[in-house]
């Protein structure tokens, strides 16, 4: 499930950069520059790209969370440093003590 989840997840990130690189470009940030036959135009919103766009980065989303949340079942509570703790007491146990000499 996982990994035909993975898969879905990216070939809608590289459906995303194609539709994302794709788009017109203004010609600068937030419609500020371009020429002046820009200025007063409006930018058709509504067009199959830009909804396009829309629709695959709420894909992208949700396959996203979807990922995290099955990932967030195999991880264990216990903190890395609970970790490495038990293994020095593991190895701690298994080699034999040196005699102290006099």
């Amino acid at each position: 499930m996982q990994t035909l989840l993975l898969i879905i997840h990216i070939t809608i990130a590289v459906l995303l950069i194609g539709s994302v690189l794709l788009q017109k470009s203004d010609g600068g940030a937030l419609g500020i520059g371009g020429n002046s036959d820009n200025l007063m135009s409006s930018r058709s919103a509504g067009n199959f790209l830009t909804k396009f766009t829309a629709i695959v980065a709420f894909l992208f989303i949700l396959t996203s969370i979807s990922l995290t949340l099955i990932n967030k079942k195999d991880i264990s509570q216990k903190s890395i440093i609970d970790k490495i703790e038990q293994l020095d007491k593991k190895n701690n146990n298994s080699q034999p003590k040196i005699p102290n000499s006099k």
